[in-house]
């Protein structure tokens, strides 16, 4: 039988608006109306990404920049790259951007910044041609409690599998990497059964490979999910199968996707960033490096989880906040997004 899961506390109600006023420190700055940020997510149509367009609009209405989100309809790095270039034509003074591939979008970023376009990333801890990257924690650790919390519930013991949404996306393989050495080092009991699945950002390909895995493994454990909606087709297949208190579900979702599983138990726990104060984060400093400012470790973008942001120690551009929640049946009602 599956463990008992541990309630966790609940997190203060996160907040859509964004501290500070626009223009930045100091003289010779660009007058807010006069400029045009653009966010450039994975793909539109999906619960996380339309919650992270909610930060955008709040961070628009707080600046009075005129900043707007877009992305394709889906997860293809090749349209990826080519919305950057349409955005480097029309000449906007920021990108952000949530890379599904972040070296395919190395020379598209070096373009922009050759064309004085800031750009800032987030899931992209590795970018090379960015100003600045964002990340919400250290991916390492995020899966590092991810795998303590489904070691517990597979009782430290048994087989396990990981999804990712591609196996290019930078911020998914650091996750389930982290879970996996950590595994190594501390349940030593706890196995991956292969190498992570690629559920191409779509529940429908996770549900089907989930069933086919369930049938390869029928003695499979635990499962983690990278993408928000590959949790929730993770979910659906175990459900559907009668697995809900044998097999232990977890990964990063939202609870608007992932609630009903997680209400049945199908979905044991799930992790995540609030993705409008992502967006905002990148936003905001955007502003900040358009209008000549500095980033310095400790800053303090006034969104709760960065309010001390600390640069990496390994990559300058990149920097990290301390902003994941967790999230069972018992608290998702606190996070209604």
């Amino acid at each position: 039988m599956k463990k008992t899961k541990i309630g966790v506390a609940a997190a203060a109600a996160v907040a859509l608006t964004l501290s500070g006023c626009a223009g930045g420190a100091g003289g010779g700055t660009t007058a807010s109306e006069d400029l045009r940020f653009v966010n450039v997510v994975k793909l539109i149509g999906v619960g996380w990404f339309d919650r992270m367009d909610e930060g955008i609009v709040a961070f628009a209405g707080d600046t009075g920049i005129d900043a707007s989100q877009t992305g394709a309809d889906d997860a293809s790095p090749e349209k990826q790259v080519r919305l950057v270039e349409d955005l480097i034509a029309q000449g906007v003074d920021a990108i952000t951007v949530v890379p599904n591939s972040p070296e395919s979008l190395e020379g598209v970023f070096q373009k922009a910044r050759d064309a004085g376009i800031v750009v800032v990333t987030h899931e992209a801890a590795s970018q090379k041609n960015t100003d600045a990257d964002i990340e919400a924690f250290d991916n390492t650790a995020y899966g590092e409690t991810i795998m303590d919390n489904l070691a517990e519930c597979m009782g430290n013991e048994g087989q396990y599998a990981a999804f990712v949404g591609q196996v290019t996306a930078e911020s998914h393989m650091q996750w389930v990497a982290g879970a996996f050495d950590h595994a190594a080092a501390n349940y030593p009991d706890v196995v991956r059964v292969e190498d992570p699945l690629e559920s191409k950002e779509d529940a429908d390909v996770a549900y089907e490979q989930t069933k086919e895995l369930l049938k390869k493994y029928p003695d499979l454990k635990g499962i983690q999910g990278s993408s928000a909606v590959d949790v929730v087709g993770i979910g659906r297949a175990v459900e559907e199968l009668g697995l809900n208190d044998s097999v232990c579900v977890m990964g990063t979702s939202i609870p608007s996707l992932a609630g009903k599983f997680l209400d049945t138990g199908a979905i044991d726990k799930i992790f995540f960033w609030d993705p409008a104060l992502a967006g905002q984060a990148m936003m905001k400093i955007a502003q900040m490096l358009v209008n000549g400012e500095e980033l310095t470790s400790g800053m303090d973008l006034g969104l709760e989880g960065y309010e001390s942001v600390q640069q990496s120690p390994d990559v300058p551009t990149t920097w990290y906040g301390s902003a994941w929640v967790i999230v069972d049946k018992d608290n998702a009602a606190d996070y209604p997004f």
